[in-house]
């Protein structure tokens, strides 16, 4: 679960070997501008002609430029946005305006510029609708009663849209009226007929309006008291005169009141059609059922969440001389605790660390592979075999590297290297029952087993049929993996543990949630002790301003210093209600204002994410999940690692964090290994300045 690097795709065409040392004068390519749907692909022609309009044989290049920030070092926003390949064809992903630029280098030695180039503007839009679907409408339409029409709209391309906004009207709205957002008023007793139109796509149903004959609403609550962040449940019924329920939709809302002083805001909160209540802000709150003329109350008293915990430094191992990547804590088999980190844009590096005293974290062996960067680090649940991914190979044969650090005080030594088919790039692994799950080039997972860790073989691999799929973090649990796939979303496949028959060796996709930014760069599952309910942790990774790291001007240089202003991230981490089986359903956000997420980890309720500027967030997850849980407290501590002599001088960049045994270390891209503490007690203040160590 690590950075992805943004990539920019360059490709050339060699049309030939030129015939003459004529000059390109003209670069013609057609058409000029193109328009496509999602999903839809168009081929750029282009001829290179020189002064005396001959058309020559000459390379030409293709460069997709995102945004108006293309290089490599300033982020774009989202992955997969559109495709340009060798032979000038152009594929459309997402939607957005983006431009092409088409080059052909000049022979002519002209002093005013080396290239002939063209820029192509690609729009690229959404197909129409084409399907309107109405879902849980009421079976009987009372008088005076008020309903939120649930309109799906699904395009051309079949996907869901909630883009565009349909049109909704009435042929009698003294019966029935019906406003543009779908809200249906149902006025008195008759039949109207309700049309909904989206693009050219159109649906009607018949409104029979019967009268009403509820005499009064009854209010349920689960709670009278609850903490801010507790989900509270109202269950509104509605009764006729002789006491039988009826079929009528209840609409929820609420009043809240603070102490501004005291909470920073007016109240604020969240409450469903169903009747679900999460107050942000500690005070006094009023929930009200409405259903026609009927209304009913409760009143609800909301408690500080009294989640923050002090934070205390304990140990710093400092790396100073190259960027620090991501970490993995075990047990030996020795009893002693271990911890091994890699590294960033250098030369293939990993650390093992001693951490059996937190106080003392102390470097005892060094691994070096051909890579440029080892961004992933992963050790087996027995603590005797550990892996390392491969990016940057000098002969571009990347792959894992398998270690044994079953005596890590003795040594470490490495076992065997993987690279079979995966000489793009393995940015991220897990491993989970004697099988490595390795991404490869940022398009798939291939399954590895190191049953024989001497000898990996593979038996499976799993990617997306999406010709555009990028992915880049797997976690497996209970034999489903799930995987961060981008613009694609969390994907959810079967790899032994599900209903359809999965296995290593034949991967089986469950389904997917797709997230339009694009950003969906970490995924972790977990099941609440709290509730027994699963949950899926989605963040987000987008760089907002600055190059991707930027300690200093040139990343991996191992020059000690820092120079100009480190990336400030946005992003945030998405709460998915989603049992294997079921519809997943969106509850719940975590976003810090100012950074954005990386690494995730969640034990006992408690999750540790780095936060990259922002630092190592702990955070309260227990209980039901729904709403704004920054908002509500839910933030134990935070701890920013600022360090004056690292690889880049007081500018924390957290890449990842794991509790141990009461400890919680974590890595940081500037400045290396640490170790921090939680106190035992609730406390109003967490230290967020590490440095000093």
């Amino acid at each position: 679960m690590t950075l992805a690097a943004g990539i920019f795709l360059t490709v050339a065409v060699a049309i030939g070997a030129p015939e003459t040392e004529a000059a390109p004068a003209e670069l013609v390519v057609e058409p000029s501008e193109l328009t496509l749907r999602v999903g839809e692909s168009a081929t750029l022609q282009t001829k290179v002609l020189d002064a005396e309009g001959n058309e020559l044989d000459q390379t030409v290049l293709f460069l997709p430029l995102h945004d108006q920030r293309w290089n490599l070092r300033e982020r774009t926003w989202g992955f997969n946005l559109f495709k340009v390949s060798p032979d000038g064809s152009v594929a459309a992903t997402r939607p957005g305006s983006y431009r092409i630029m088409v080059r052909v280098p000049r022979t002519d030695g002209d002093a005013d510029g080396t290239w002939l180039q063209q820029i192509v503007p690609l729009e690229v839009v959404r197909p129409p609708i084409e399907r309107l679907e109405l879902a849980d409408a009421p079976k009987t339409l009372y008088q005076g009663t008020l309903i939120g029409l649930d309109v799906r709209l699904f395009d051309g391309a079949g996907d869901r849209r909630t883009d565009v906004q349909p049109s909704f009207s009435s042929s009698d709205p003294d019966v029935a009226f019906v406003d543009s957002f779908g809200f249906l008023q149902l006025v008195s007793a008759g039949e109207a007929k309700i049309t909904v139109t989206a693009d050219a796509a159109e649906m009607t149903f018949d409104a029979v309006v019967q009268s009403n004959p509820a005499t009064r609403l009854e209010l349920e609550a689960s709670a009278v008291v609850a903490r801010a962040g507790d989900v509270v449940r109202y269950s509104g019924r509605v009764l006729d005169a002789g006491g039988r329920e009826l079929d009528v939709p209840v609409t929820y809302s609420f009043q809240g009141r603070t102490d501004p002083l005291a909470t920073g805001g007016p109240s604020s909160g969240l409450i469903d059609d169903r009747g679900r209540f999460v107050a942000d802000l500690p005070g006094e709150y009023t929930i009200l059922a409405t259903s026609g003329t009927q209304v009913a109350m409760r009143r609800l008293t909301v408690e500080p969440r009294g989640a923050r915990r002090e934070i205390e430094l304990v140990g710093h191992g400092r790396v100073k001389d190259r960027a620090t990547s991501d970490l993995w804590v075990w047990e030996g088999a020795d009893g002693r605790d271990y911890a091994i980190t890699g590294t960033h844009s250098a030369s293939g590096h990993a650390y093992i660390w001693d951490v059996t005293e937190p106080n003392s974290l102390e470097i005892i062996d060094t691994v070096k592979v051909d890579a440029r960067t080892v961004n992933d680090v992963k050790v087996s649940d027995d603590g005797r075999i550990a892996v390392l991914s491969r990016e940057g190979a000098s002969n571009r044969r990347n792959g894992v590297v398998v270690l044994d650090v079953s005596e890590p005080q003795v040594g470490v030594r490495i076992l065997s290297t993987f690279d079979d088919e995966l000489t793009g790039g393995v940015h991220n692994t897990f491993l989970y029952e004697d099988h490595l799950y390795a991404l490869s080039n940022s398009r798939r997972y291939d399954v590895i087993s190191l049953e024989d860790p001497a000898q990996p073989k593979r038996v499976g691999r799993f990617e997306l049929s999406n010709p555009d799929r990028s992915i880049h973090d797997v976690v497996v649990h209970d034999g489903i993996a799930y995987s961060a796939n981008w613009t694609d979303g969390v994907v959810l496949v079967d790899v032994g543990g599900g209903e359809l028959g999965g296995s290593p060796s034949e991967p089986k996709m469950i389904g997917s949630f797709p997230f339009p930014t694009g950003w969906n760069h970490a995924v972790y599952p977990y099941r609440s002790e709290s509730t027994g309910q699963f949950y899926i942790f989605a963040g987000d990774e987008a760089a907002r301003s600055g190059p991707i790291f930027s300690p200093k001007s040139e990343i991996g240089t191992g020059t000690p210093g820092y120079d100009g202003e480190p990336a400030r991230w946005r992003g945030w981490i998405h709460v998915l209600a989603w049992n294997p089986g079921e519809e997943p359903e969106l509850v719940a956000r975590y976003e810090v204002p100012e950074a954005g997420s990386h690494n995730i980890w969640i034990e006992d309720d408690v999750m540790y994410v780095a936060f990259y500027n922002g630092g190592l967030r702990v955070v309260d997850v227990s209980g039901e999940l729904m709403g704004d849980l920054y908002r509500q407290g839910r933030e134990i501590a935070r701890f920013l690692p600022y360090d004056p002599e690292g690889y880049g001088a007081n500018a924390p960049q957290v890449w990842g964090a794991q509790p141990h045994k009461g400890t919680i270390f974590f890595s940081d891209f500037n400045s290396g290994l640490w170790a921090v503490r939680l106190g035992d007690g609730e406390e109003e203040s967490s230290r967020i300045d590490g440095s000093g160590d």
